[in-house]
């Protein structure tokens, strides 16, 4: 039986071509966070020529486009619009040779390597598909546009910005993003499904001396590696082994000179977790260790530990979760699928609950289906699939992009329907 998301879709035929434009064009000029002026204005006149109430500048540059539609549920869909410090290595015809300049002042290659342009095209077709169907539901949309997901703080930055009083108050909250699956595959779970991440710098203070006099000294760098040798113990030793969750040293520097042993040392750690017990478990380890190891070596002025880029826990509500995966077996059938809890992070979630509304965030593939269960049979796929973040990471912009529609669609569908 045909539902009023399938009356409504007809039309992407239609929107495919201009829409792949859009997305190349978002491609080949990327904005790192906070600096997404340029994409910002090409939403905001779209949605203006669609008919939507727009509002820009929060956050500072995030945006909200708002359509009513009569009475209804209030829906609020995100896309992120910020790009990374990739030098991209993909060689498609529309690849970035984009450069900016980062927080710290230094310039340095930009690319969307998270797909976050795919994210952009596929919530705007989508606003498209609803503003020329008006007579297909009835509600309220906000379609949001958010500013530096990849620091963890643009969807923050909304909300101290006044974001609830620049909309009205949604009754539920939706995201999705492209990942390394196939493009047919659309999938979805109750409950965590992206972990928390916490970035910790850790400055180390001992004192300098010549590299032929180390007793004269107190040695960061050998500080250091003891630090992190007990960091990898956390998770195996302390963490009970149902639980999950990552210590990462991503960072280590120390000296310039093979006879100097420096005054300080910088460690650079990424913590990760499913639930806000075992977050404040691993941040009680970490900061633990690190005094401790410095008190065993003397160090005559106490360790920094400063907090940055975090992300919360994504976890999903499980009424919307069963009222939206309907909607998209329907649309998928036995391509929606169960989503494997993810240990990547976002910060999607800091919206909805920063409004008290239920969520749901999903995932949705990018890659040719028969080259991903190739190499998931031949055991390569890490060495096929390029994963987000990679210089690489490009998914097929046709027919990922008709499915990041179809499923965004659908899922608004779900509550906005006027009834099929």
């Amino acid at each position: 039986m045909a539902t009023t998301a399938d009356a409504v879709l007809k039309e992407l035929d239609a929107l495919v071509p201009p829409h792949l434009e859009l997305y190349e064009d978002l491609h080949r000029h990327p904005e790192l966070s906070f600096q997404e002026e340029r994409t910002s204005g090409i939403v905001a006149d779209r949605l203006r020529e669609l008919g939507y109430e727009v509002t820009t500048g929060i956050g500072p540059t995030g945006l909200v486009g708002v359509l009513a539609n009569g009475e209804g549920p209030t829906v609020l869909a995100r896309a992120d619009m910020d790009a990374l410090p990739v030098q991209e290595a993909t060689g498609l015809p529309y690849a970035s040779t984009a450069t900016g300049t980062d927080a710290s002042g230094e310039e340095v290659p930009v690319m969307h390597a998270c797909g976050h342009d795919m994210h952009v095209t596929c919530l705007l077709a989508a606003a498209q598909l609803l503003a020329e169907h008006t007579d297909a539901w009835s509600g309220t949309f906000i379609a949001l546009f958010q500013p530096a997901e990849e620091v963890g703080t643009g969807a923050q930055s909304m909300v101290d910005d006044g974001l609830a009083q620049a909309i009205p108050t949604p009754d539920v909250a939706l995201g999705q993003h492209v990942m390394g699956i196939p493009h047919d595959t659309v999938a979805s779970r109750p409950g965590p499904a992206l972990s928390a991440a916490d970035s910790l710098r850790v400055t180390l203070y001992g004192r300098g001396t010549h590299g032929s006099m180390p007793h004269a000294g107190t040695d960061p760098i050998l500080l250091g590696s003891a630090i992190v040798l007990r960091l990898n113990a956390i998770v195996s030793r302390e963490l009970d082994p149902n639980e999950f969750g990552v210590v990462t040293v991503g960072s280590f520097r120390s000296g310039s000179k093979s006879n100097v042993i420096p005054g300080t040392a910088q460690l650079q750690l990424n913590l990760r977790s499913y639930d806000e017990r075992t977050r404040l478990q691993l941040r009680a380890a970490v900061e633990r260790i690190v005094r401790a190891e410095c008190e065993a070596s003397g160090c005559e002025r106490p360790p920094e530990m400063e907090y940055f880029d975090p992300f919360p826990l994504t976890e999903n509500s499980p009424e919307v979760h069963e009222k939206v995966s309907a909607a998209f077996t329907e649309q998928f059938g036995d391509k929606a699928i169960e989503m494997t809890r993810s240990t990547g992070s976002e910060d999607f979630s800091d919206i909805p609950r920063a409004l008290g509304v239920p969520y749901l965030f999903w995932i949705w593939g990018g890659f040719d289906p028969q080259t991903y269960h190739e190499a998931q049979a031949a055991g390569t796929l890490a060495r096929t699939i390029p994963g987000n973040h990679a210089d690489t990471f490009a998914p097929v912009a046709e027919p990922t992009l008709r499915t990041g529609v179809r499923a965004m669609t659908s899922a608004l569908l779900a509550y906005l329907a006027k009834g099929d």
